[in-house]
């Protein structure tokens, strides 16, 4: 894909996720960085998404959410390098047919801090499903939680 398409479909992504999704702005989330190779997610602490106030982590859901959303771009992203010669409208319209199917989130350490990175790479792109794979950081690179996940792409 040359560079002007490859920059258009980025910029696309980003708006879509960054300003058309409800449930990421709720929970604040903003892409960090994205390519057809991996995503990164960064997601600022608040006090509304605290799991246990005594402690001050993130809740379980959340990170479950995040790791959820994040391996859905990498899905995304991923079926997008076997788009290459497709219009950006049909490209983007892949988004209509993007859910997921399964996910397995397992939980290292508690989720403390100011913020996280949560960092997704699809790990096969087939023309209905998509398996992926993400880990989430907390702001000292400690890695609290991973996840798997498989997604419809078609």
């Amino acid at each position: 894909m040359d560079h002007l398409k490859n920059k258009e479909l980025l910029s696309a992504v980003n708006e879509i996720f960054n300003e058309k999704v409800p449930f990421h702005k709720v929970l604040g989330l903003q892409v960090k960085s994205i390519s057809h190779d991996s995503v990164q997610i960064h997601l600022e602490m608040r006090d509304e998404l605290m799991g246990n106030y005594i402690r001050r982590t993130l809740h379980g859901g959340v990170i479950s959410s995040v790791i959820d959303v994040t391996a859905a771009l990498a899905a995304f992203m991923g079926i997008q390098g076997k788009m290459d010669n497709e219009t950006l409208e049909k490209r983007l319209a892949r988004i209509r047919n993007l859910g997921t199917i399964s996910l397995h989130v397992d939980f290292l350490r508690p989720g403390k801090g100011k913020f996280f990175v949560a960092t997704g790479y699809c790990l096969k792109a087939g023309n209905k499903v998509a398996v992926t794979r993400v880990e989430m950081h907390d702001e000292g690179n400690d890695l609290i939680a991973v996840g798997a996940g498989s997604y419809t792409v078609a």
